[in-house]
């Protein structure tokens, strides 16, 4: 098991964004209903290393997610096969909202289908996308991503496999600079998903 993971920093997050974020994940193949029991899952906290397991409706959980009354939200995304992706929507400073995905526990398969089931989700908000940052194994979790994806100022020790920034942030950090990139507007992508050329 690994710590992998998938963020996404958002400006501008409000209920519907949540609303759209969850039919897009749907579409895409990750789910807010397990596939058997069809149940939504909530994550409070509690004793148990996942904290306490409850169940909510779509729309309560939608509600949560739109972050007008609480600054975070833990919650489950299933694949088709049943496996479970925990997932965070949480305020940050600044009016920056956080989405964060657990992908490390996945099987490679899956991993992949998660982190395009979100990159394709988050793709269709990128307006309010200020960037993302992908790395399956989990080796630049210790990193503050937020800081290099939201400022560009914080240095990483560690590679992702990908890093998506907008072109100011791009030119602001120097790790960034003489690096291959790609470009796919509004973000520059850095790392294994860069086309080669």
């Amino acid at each position: 098991m690994s710590d992998g993971f998938f963020y996404s920093y958002h400006l501008g997050w409000s209920r519907p964004d949540a609303e759209s974020l969850f039919g897009d994940l749907d579409a895409a193949g990750l789910r807010l209903n397990h596939p058997v029991t069809r149940r939504v899952t909530l994550i409070g906290p509690g004793p148990d290393p996942w904290g306490t397991l409850s169940w909510v409706t779509r729309e309560q959980l939608v509600l949560l997610a739109g972050l007008q009354r609480i600054d975070s939200v833990d919650f489950l995304l299933w694949t088709d096969g049943g496996a479970d992706v925990p997932a965070r929507v949480r305020k940050m400073r600044d009016g920056v909202v956080a989405l964060e995905f657990a992908i490390g526990q996945l099987t490679r398969d899956e991993q992949e289908l998660a982190a395009r089931a979100i990159r394709e989700a988050i793709g269709r908000a990128s307006v309010l996308c200020i960037g993302f940052v992908v790395d399956r194994e989990g080796a630049s979790a210790a990193t503050d991503w937020s800081g290099v994806v939201v400022n560009g100022t914080t240095f990483f020790d560690s590679w992702p496999d990908t890093l998506a920034v907008r072109h100011e942030i791009a030119a602001r950090q120097p790790q960034l600079s003489g690096v291959a990139s790609y470009d796919q507007s509004p973000w520059m992508l850095f790392g294994s998903e860069v086309p080669s050329r």
